[in-house]
């Protein structure tokens, strides 16, 4: 079990690099939009940066605080969560982006409290699926609070409107239910509920409808809502192998929106080719192998639904956002965890890298 033991290096190895190449491709993506609307070109990698500093301090503090220790903040954590979403709601102090009212503003600082919120999320099951492990089969004890309190939370989330956050995080509380060992029945006839819902839900927002519409012909409007997906596609084509070199690449040049956020990918296949986005595929299956190890290797139930959770968290997002730009998936709104421009989301996922660690290293004490 070498790679076991190794799985705390593997874990900070994957990390650190995905960061270090987040530095990187967000300069690279931003600094001709950020040196047009700001006059300076290090606007935006400035910003990451020091909120990867932030990462980076965050992670080594939760990675050396017991994790036991969210047992007893379960609650307080989840209700502080939910407060802040509901504050999203409150005329005036959410702060509106692209018709999406997703962030607090505090100080000039922006937050999105949904980051948050899927953490809180994570703590709560493996919370609750470890100590209602004797009834795990009960349809009342084992399988409504394990659906109804995160399904709460990912309301709140799909009306800020945020479907990509809430499509992840129901994806990871489906996954982390079955894996516990909750009735496969409750969770199929859960299943049969949510998909004509997710019908009505998609037909309600009419976002939604018009990127599912993308999806399936993005160049019936090329110019319009299908303009962005084929930018994409065209970033991936004329990267091919090796790609056109750092710092080369033409659809950041206002062809491409959010080439420095969500479609960062595109830009790493434009630049540096099927090797570059190799190697990031790869250091996320490092990542999700070793923080799987860590979840295996947990001391009790809590360490393994709780590191399975927020590892789960990260690669599954990481997984759409790519499937997204690539256009295996319609458009969802997710940034490339761990790389994308995003003080929220870095900072988070840091967090919960370091809380990982924790489970890994109270795991391998005597």
């Amino acid at each position: 079990m070498t790679g076991a033991r190794n799985a705390d290096r593997m874990l900070i190895i994957s990390t650190l690099l995905l960061v270090a190449s987040g530095v990187v491709m967000v300069y690279s993506t931003s600094f001709v939009v950020a040196m047009k609307k700001f006059g300076d070109e290090y606007f935006f990698v400035k910003k990451h940066v020091v909120f990867a500093i932030i990462g980076l301090i965050l992670f080594v503090i939760f990675s050396r605080i017991p994790y036991h220790l969210y047992k007893k903040l379960t609650y307080p954590i989840l209700i502080g969560s939910v407060i802040l979403l509901a504050c999203l709601f409150i005329p005036g102090v959410g702060h509106k982006v692209g018709g999406a009212t997703r962030w607090l503003k505090v100080m000039g600082i922006t937050f999105q409290p949904s980051e948050l919120a899927k953490v809180a999320v994570i703590i709560f099951l493996a919370y609750s699926l470890e100590a209602k492990q004797e009834v795990i089969k009960s349809f009342s004890l084992g399988f409504l609070p394990n659906i109804l309190i995160p399904g709460v939370v990912i309301a709140m989330i799909m009306v800020q409107p945020d479907f990509g956050s809430a499509v992840t995080l129901s994806i990871m509380v489906f996954i982390l239910c079955f894996v516990a060992g909750v009735s496969a029945l409750h969770l199929t006839g859960l299943l049969a509920m949510v998909v004509p819902a997710l019908y009505v839900v998609v037909a309600h927002f009419g976002y939604m409808t018009q990127r599912m519409l993308t999806y399936l012909d993005p160049w019936k409007d090329p110019y319009g809502s299908g303009f962005q997906i084929i930018q994409s596609f065209l970033a991936f084509g004329s990267g091919g192998v090796w790609g056109l070199g750092l710092g080369e690449g033409r659809q950041k040049l206002f062809y491409l929106p959010e080439a420095h956020t969500d479609f960062i990918f595109s830009v790493i296949g434009e630049e540096l080719g099927l090797i570059g986005v190799g190697a990031v595929i790869l250091l996320y299956v490092v990542f999700f192998v070793s923080g799987l190890m860590v979840a295996l290797r947990a001391k009790d139930l809590f360490g393994t639904y709780l590191a399975l959770g927020l590892t789960l968290l990260i690669t599954l997002q990481a997984t759409i956002n790519m499937a997204v730009v690539m256009g295996v998936l319609p458009s969802k709104g997710l940034p490339l965890p761990l790389i994308s421009y995003g003080g929220s989301s870095l900072v988070m996922s840091l967090i919960a890298v370091g809380i990982i660690l924790n489970v890994y290293i109270k795991g391998n004490e005597a």
